[in-house]
């Protein structure tokens, strides 16, 4: 049996110091919840000294926070319809800067460039590896996944436009703060991908993606792809694509404004919410 089976990172009150706390999955991960604080996973997972602390603000969950985002694209057929893209043989890949990374509940800087190119949201399930990994097979991935969290995908959508940047997508979603995480990490033993799961995205309470984990790419065979001749370090997150439903495809078009809030779903790992902020 594991010893947890969610995690959270967060910011402590009585001292600013950032801790690791077990959670019961009925237990919601908010603001004000007094747990016992571990400096680490490990130091929690061997059931280490911690210390009683108070939640001040939740961070992203990830142990790593100082290496590249992974993230999939066209891995929901409803997704590739609407966009009207067939997908490849192998998934779609692009890396988010380790300054991308944002908290549950972050105001999220929309600079310039980004806000009057089209702002957008993806909804995403995110994996967190174990690792290090190198070269694996997808029958050895469930052993290196640490557990799954929430991710938004944020996209300036004009740079991803063939006609003005040759298809790539790297700038359109590299700003910083463009890959929010949370609210905590649920254990691989207490969510499976491929159970029946919605991911519903809302924007200002308004339903705009709802759809089950329908993966073109199952999560083993997006984490034994990048890992073959790549070392995958400890700690990386894995965005594993949207759904239907981004704004670019709406009709009318419709993208994020200035003081939107989007909210990402998908339970039992909770709600991951920010807000659109523009840059003046």
């Amino acid at each position: 049996m594991p010893s947890w089976d969610s995690l959270i990172r967060f910011e402590a009150a009585e001292d600013g110091v950032t801790y690791w706390a077990a959670l019961a999955l009925d237990t919601v991960p908010v603001a004000g919840l007094k747990v016992p604080g571990f400096a680490s996973i490990e130091a929690l997972e061997r059931h280490g000294s911690s210390r009683a602390v108070t939640v001040k603000k939740l961070l992203a969950p990830t142990p790593n926070q100082s290496i590249p985002i992974y993230c999939i694209g066209l891995n929901y057929r409803n997704h590739a319809e609407e966009a009207k893209l067939i997908p490849p043989t192998y998934p779609p890949m692009w890396y988010k800067p380790a300054a991308a990374l944002a908290n549950h509940e972050d105001d999220i800087l929309f600079p310039t460039v980004a806000h009057s190119n089209f702002p957008d949201f993806e909804g995403e399930l995110a994996v967190i590896l174990r690792g290090p990994i190198k070269s694996i097979s997808t029958a050895d991935v469930s052993s290196s996944i640490l557990g799954y969290t929430i991710g938004n995908d944020l996209t300036a959508r004009m740079f991803q436009d063939p006609k003005r940047c040759g298809g790539q997508y790297t700038y359109a979603k590299a700003f910083d703060a463009f890959a929010p995480l949370g609210p905590r990490l649920v254990h691989p033993s207490k969510f499976v991908p491929s159970a029946p799961t919605t991911l519903v995205t809302r924007v200002n309470g308004e339903v705009v993606q709802q759809s089950p984990l329908d993966f073109i790419y199952p999560v083993e065979d997006v984490a034994s792809f990048i890992s073959q001749g790549t070392t995958i370090p400890h700690g990386t997150v894995i965005m594993t694509g949207t759904p239907a439903g981004v704004g670019w495809f709406q009709e009318p078009k419709s993208p994020l404004k200035d003081g939107d809030v989007v909210e990402v779903e998908i339970q039992p790992i909770g709600i991951l919410s920010n807000k659109i902020v523009f840059e003046k």
